[in-house]
């Protein structure tokens, strides 16, 4: 296998369809059609272009933003529902671009959650954060989340001082964010990390009264000593400062420190893999593609895009040993099937907005995956290792998969007289030859399912379930009378046999796979 050679083909509609599942949240009909066709590099320099930024969450009490206003406890519960749906939003109506699936990535990395933080305003500057840095400069990604007032807030970096540390995020910006456990790294690590992340605090959290939310390093709370490091990292040591410019001296120091070990790069690699490629990465995979991908990293001063663009173009990507070999998560499900359907929110603000996003949400987190409420610093359990995507699937969690596919098929999610659901017969309508029903299901199927299906699959879903009981005849027959002289009767009897189509393959095994 070549690995990373670059994959110089021109995209077939099966691997446009993969590329679009695994950077973005599913494509949408005109992305499929967009994308098929182009070389892959041209198609990832689209996913990875820089986009403009967002316009800020809307408080449907008010009809305006909230983030730049003083702290209203009164209202923190519609604010924390305006951010969450606000970002939902964003998945769904996202043009051809991997930012908010990255931006979802390094969410689930640096983790904050508003359980803990529980100021809306906080998280919604940690989103921008990372949201600005989710393609870029790893380097300064983790230096400014380190100053960051919701992680502040989140791993109790705000309350530690020179003469009552707290290792909290010492540890974690080691153990989770950086080098890993393979890193090797001590508890007198941790100490040293702790002494240099000295002094920092937020200000403004839950003010009523100012809409200033700053950080400010507190010289007079920082450890100035020499800050020891172990062997793990050749014994380096980083020279204690004073002054108004020490946390930032001492902060930048470290950050280089532990970006210069090997395994730190291995470490984001890896995760990335697991994440956008495979959740298994066997001692080939390590030696061909997390090594060589780890060297580009460091090479690149920890640069992401060239780390996603020889991804994302690589042989090894579009090998049929990789697709499918991830289970969607709970997001990728719910949002997926809106892409698909082509479907867009409400107008952002609206009430019909806000519904349409609890609605999401409270599926999302029916099936453990509770938007900005990660259970624990690690992240949403399936995220944590090799194989746990399996987490995700479970006798509950498949039956209220099938519960929201059944009810987005049959139009019974509807808000402000809209009903949200898949259009059957629209989706039909756009492939090649729908009257013909071998090529209908060898495109649908191809649209549907990130893994081939046994052509004993497709005959059944033809003959037991598009015309069950009936010869494979009748379908063009009806197809065609309903095309060439369309009446509301006509469309419903087609629309009824498609529906149940997708009912049935919505519940196949193979669904769960992307």
């Amino acid at each position: 296998m070549p690995w990373l050679s670059t994959y110089t083909q021109s995209l077939t509609r099966t691997q446009a369809a993969h590329l679009l599942r695994r950077a973005t949240f599913g494509p949408t009909a005109a992305q499929l059609r967009q994308f098929t066709g182009l070389k892959p590099a041209a198609a990832v320099a689209l996913l990875l272009a820089d986009q403009p930024t967002p316009t800020p969450p809307i408080d449907t009490t008010t009809g305006k933003t909230f983030v730049d206003l003083p702290f209203n406890n009164d209202l923190q519960t519609a604010h924390q529902t305006a951010l969450k749906n606000w970002w939902l939003g964003l998945m769904i109506n996202e043009g051809a671009s991997a930012r908010e699936k990255l931006t979802l990535f390094w969410q689930n990395h640096f983790v904050s959650t508003y359980a803990t933080v529980s100021d809306a305003r906080y998280l919604y500057r940690q989103l921008v954060l990372i949201r600005q840095y989710a393609m870029g400069n790893f380097r300064q990604f983790v230096i400014d989340m380190t100053k960051d007032p919701a992680m502040l807030r989140y791993l109790n970096g705000n309350v530690n001082v020179a003469n009552k540390p707290n290792e909290n995020y010492g540890r974690e910006l080691q153990e989770l964010f950086t080098i890993g456990l393979g890193g090797q790294y001590t508890e007198d690590d941790v100490k040293a990390a702790t002494r240099v992340l000295t002094g920092w605090a937020d200000t403004g959290f839950r003010s009523t009264t100012s809409a200033d939310i700053t950080v400010a390093f507190r010289s007079n709370q920082h450890d100035t000593g020499n800050k020891q490091f172990s062997a793990a990292y050749g014994n380096y040591v980083v020279k204690g400062r004073t002054g108004n410019t020490a946390g930032d001296e001492e902060l930048a120091d470290m950050v280089d420190m532990i970006l210069r070990q090997p395994e730190t790069a291995r470490f984001l690699v890896r995760k990335l893999y697991r994440f956008f490629v495979c959740t298994e990465i066997t001692p080939a995979v390590e030696t061909n593609v997390i090594e060589p991908l780890a060297k580009i990293y460091r090479d690149n001063k920890y640069e992401l895009k060239p780390v996603l663009t020889t991804l994302f173009t690589s042989d090894h990507f579009y090998d049929e040993s990789v697709r499918g070999a991830i289970i969607r998560s709970p997001l990728e499900l719910l949002v997926g099937q809106f892409r698909f359907a082509g479907l867009k929110t409400p107008e952002h603000g609206t009430t019909a907005f806000n519904q349409l996003g609890d609605y999401l949400r409270t599926r999302a987190r029916e099936q453990q995956m509770d938007v900005y409420e990660q259970p624990t610093v690690f992240g949403y359990p399936p995220y944590y290792d090799t194989g746990l995507d399996r987490i995700w699937i479970s006798a509950n969690t498949l039956a209220l998969r099938s519960l929201f596919t059944d009810q987005f098929i049959r139009g019974q999610i509807r808000y402000n007289n809209v009903t949200y659901g898949l259009d059957s017969v629209e989706v039909v309508r756009a492939l090649s030859n729908p009257g013909d029903p071998v090529q209908m299901m060898d495109e649908l199927t191809d649209l549907v399912f990130a893994v081939p299906l046994a052509q004993s699959q497709k005959d059944f879903l033809i003959d037991q379930v598009l015309v069950p009981g009936l010869p494979r005849y009748e379908w063009p027959a009806e197809w065609n009378d309903y095309a060439q002289s369309p009446t509301n009767a006509k469309r419903m009897s087609v629309k009824i046999k498609l529906d149940n189509l997708f009912l049935f393959m919505y519940r196949m095994a193979e669904f769960q796979m992307s």
